[in-house]
């Protein structure tokens, strides 16, 4: 099991939060994604033999926020 955090500056409200943790936590392999809205960031807990940081990335950008750096 990874972990992984990712900074997603558009993070503002629970709107956003249901999103992203919608979108994320469809993915085979992840095992737990939670958003924090005042930090602006995502963790994710996943299984990298299963999926990786660049689809947790697109799961994310397909929802409309911007993952930064």
């Amino acid at each position: 099991m990874s972990n992984l955090t990712l900074n997603v500056p558009d993070i503002s409200c629970g709107h956003c939060k249901t999103s992203i943790e919608g979108a994320v936590g469809e993915l085979a392999g992840v095992d737990k994604v939670e958003v924090t809205i005042d930090a602006r960031t995502v963790d994710v807990a996943f299984d990298d033999a299963t999926v990786d940081q660049a689809a947790i990335v697109d799961a994310i950008e397909g929802v409309g926020y911007e993952v930064a750096g």
